[in-house]
């Protein structure tokens, strides 16, 4: 599993699968090869919403958003789990 954070406000934002994530790398531009944070603003949201992005990970980043225009997640797996 992988679990999602609003980078300015280190605040948990909830477990996403990684198929879930893989889809959020696809769709989002990276800075560099090792980067594990993301940009969106509504207009993203929506746009990742169109292309397919689940109705669970749009809720996530919708709460997480509240009322601000955007955010800037960032995300940590938790490989032990997959292993066990």
């Amino acid at each position: 599993m992988v679990e999602l954070y609003d980078k300015e406000t280190h605040t948990y934002i909830g477990t996403i699968s990684h198929e879930e994530l893989q889809f959020l790398i696809d769709h989002l531009e990276e800075e560099n090869l090792t980067d594990k944070d993301y940009y969106l603003n509504r207009a993203t949201l929506e746009f990742l919403k169109e292309r397919g992005l689940s109705s669970q990970v749009a809720k996530l980043l919708e709460d997480a958003m509240g009322d601000r225009d955007e955010i800037e997640i960032t995300y940590k797996e938790d490989l032990q789990k997959e292993i066990e």
